[in-house]
């Protein structure tokens, strides 16, 4: 990836500022455009209720299907908070690049150099950046399930044994970028839960976005549903906050994806640390195939085909280990550049796409966990229609 260049930026955020302050009247064709996409995959995978968020423009636009609760008949609306699974790493990740900006670790610092407790292991010879990249050498997608406490994992990370040498392969895992968050935090003195719900969330104006759901918000927060239609919500489990933990309505995670389109490019920034964060996060660590790894967001040259999208989010892709090449130089990810989400828990399924050249976002929640297939061919559908 290379550097931005050669657009209008100022003009730009002054639009998607505006544009996210109310929501647009809709342009032509855009309802039906959504209701057409959306509905046969809520029919065809059963999902009780989704809610949709779109950034054209510089204005933001909402759509709502189906229901929140089954059980009381609550509505999806623009409050309803849906849990976002795998996508909480692209908070994480700005979380962890914000100690980074702030000066309180790097990115090429060893992981036993922020945990003492793991000196003489084999996080002697892995950096904080292959962390929060999946590059450590073959941690897991989960930790064991006997590894229900912090003694536990700690344990479980000195005896860790790498399957390849850190920084040549991508092996995508909650232990790893869970891993970073929580040292990220720890570098500042202070828990995950603290730096995000205290730090982050407020600097980047979300106010519906939590770790633990407040008594005052329990009324907006939808349940998932299993494949037996059990209504369900996300089980608590080690660096669960870190990896997998945030709740959000889907205008909040717009304003987040507002964020990294706009925040990084004002010629002054509201705030430096921030902007500096999210460029961070829009750097390159490696790539795979045609996709780039950065911090949280996985990045791929733009206008970018359906079929490359869907190998990027392809289950070998999560499930599997991908040797990488490393980029010899790292460089924030140009404008023209499609960056993109998936994230599930058992009870909910979320996409986020946006293409800051083009000036479009995309946000999609379900309370249910359904295909990666089906939400990227969704969210391609309308981000063609878009671009027009």
């Amino acid at each position: 990836m290379q550097q931005r260049q050669g657009m209008n930026w100022l003009a730009m955020t002054t639009l998607l500022w505006a544009g996210l302050t109310q929501a647009g009247s809709e342009p032509a064709g855009l309802r039906q455009l959504v209701d057409e996409t959306i509905k046969p995959v809520m029919a065809q995978h059963r999902i009780p209720g989704m809610a949709v968020a779109l950034l054209k423009d510089g204005e933001a636009h909402y759509f709502h299907y189906g229901l929140a609760n089954r059980e009381t008949g609550a509505k999806v609306d623009d409050q309803t908070l849906f849990e976002i699974g795998s996508v909480s790493k692209t908070l994480t990740a700005t979380l962890g690049a914000y100690a980074v900006a702030e000066g309180h670790l790097g990115l090429g610092d060893r992981v036993s150099q922020h945990y003492p407790a793991l000196k003489g292991s084999a996080f002697d010879q892995v950096t904080m950046g292959q962390l929060a990249t999946y590059s450590a050498g073959g941690l897991p997608l989960q930790f064991p399930d006997e590894v229900d406490s912090a003694d536990k994992m700690q344990a479980y990370y000195r005896t860790w044994s790498p399957a390849y040498p850190a920084g040549t392969h991508r092996q995508y895992s909650n232990p790893s970028i869970g891993l970073f968050g929580h040292l990220a935090a720890r570098s500042r003195g202070e828990s995950f839960e603290q730096m995000m719900e205290q730090t982050l969330l407020p600097k980047l104006g979300l106010q519906h976005t939590y770790l633990s759901v407040p008594a005052s918000a329990m009324g907006h927060y939808a349940y998932g549903y299993d494949k037996s239609d059990k209504p369900i919500r996300v089980n608590p489990g080690m660096l669960a906050a870190e990896a997998y933990g945030i709740k959000t309505s889907a205008p909040d995670l717009l304003a987040f994806v507002e964020a990294n389109m706009v925040e990084v490019n004002m010629t002054t920034p509201k705030d430096a640390k921030l902007a500096a964060a999210i460029a961070l996060t829009h750097t390159g660590a490696y790539s795979v195939g045609p996709m780039t790894q950065g911090l949280g967001w996985e990045m791929y040259e733009y206008p970018t085909p359906l079929a490359t999208l869907l190998s990027g989010n392809s289950t070998d892709m999560a499930f599997n280990p991908q040797k990488v090449t490393p980029l010899s130089n790292p460089a924030p990810a140009k404008a023209s550049t499609l960056f993109n989400k998936t994230g599930s828990t058992n009870g909910f399924g979320a996409y986020v796409l946006f293409v800051p050249a083009r000036g479009i976002g995309i946000v999609m929640l379900a309370n249910r966990n359904y295909p990666n297939a089906a939400r990227i061919e969704a969210a391609h559908r309308i981000l063609q229609q878009l671009d027009r």
